[in-house]
């Protein structure tokens, strides 16, 4: 959800600048018009309604708005309002709660080749065999393996896995991740690299193994 693309539109220069700065460092990726997405950050309304049938949309209103003119703008198909000057960590927040909204229901099994996960029993298994994981080391792999191939942000798997706002200086994640490679890959009956650090950005589940 963190690396959700965010298309900033028709906003002053100044909001559009600062979150232009910020929500990157909150791991979401921006696109410009012609891109494709996630949820959009609209100036006004009438700017949103030509979004609303494609994403997501929450529209960043004037600061003398009133409850009509939230109102008006859920009637016409937006998913939020926030009036201006907005504290930004409530802006991340609510950015985040309408993608959860918005986001598919994850399956209760994940096939992911070798890795096999039930969510309903917890069970997790690499080429057949069972692998007991901590909860957290469970949370990150249910995580990596809803998009194998994907590389995750250590600032959306941190926020995602243990709720951090702000990444830090931490070694959780890695620590976590490396205790998961490890016991995914002693069950491995082949040799496949997997929970990937992709150096600089983050973790994907699948990588691929170099050349002998």
């Amino acid at each position: 959800m963190g690396n959700a693309a965010l298309l900033v539109t028709d906003a002053a220069p100044e909001t559009r600048g600062f979150l232009e700065r910020h929500l990157p460092r909150d791991g979401f990726q921006l696109v410009g018009a012609h891109g494709s997405p996630d949820l959009v950050l609209a100036g006004d309304v009438e700017v949103a309604e030509h979004w609303v049938d494609r994403a997501p949309v929450i529209v960043l209103g004037r600061a003398e708005a009133d409850a009509v003119d939230r109102v008006h703008a859920l009637r016409r198909g937006c998913d939020d309002y926030v009036a201006q000057p907005f504290d930004y960590q409530e802006l991340v927040e609510r950015i985040r709660a309408v993608l959860r909204r918005a986001k598919p229901t994850d399956p209760e099994l994940i096939d992911a080749p070798p890795v096999y996960i039930d969510r309903s029993t917890r069970d997790v298994r690499v080429d057949g065999r069972r692998v007991v994981l901590a909860q957290k080391e469970y949370q990150l792999l249910v995580c990596l393996a809803r998009a194998p191939q994907r590389v995750f942000t250590k600032a959306e798997l941190l926020h995602d896995v243990w709720n951090y706002r702000a990444t830090g200086r931490t070694r959780t994640l890695d620590s976590h991740a490396s205790r998961l490679r490890r016991k995914l890959r002693d069950a491995c009956v082949e040799p496949v690299a997997l929970v990937e650090n992709v150096w600089g950005v983050g973790y994907r589940l699948l990588g691929e193994l170099p050349d002998e």
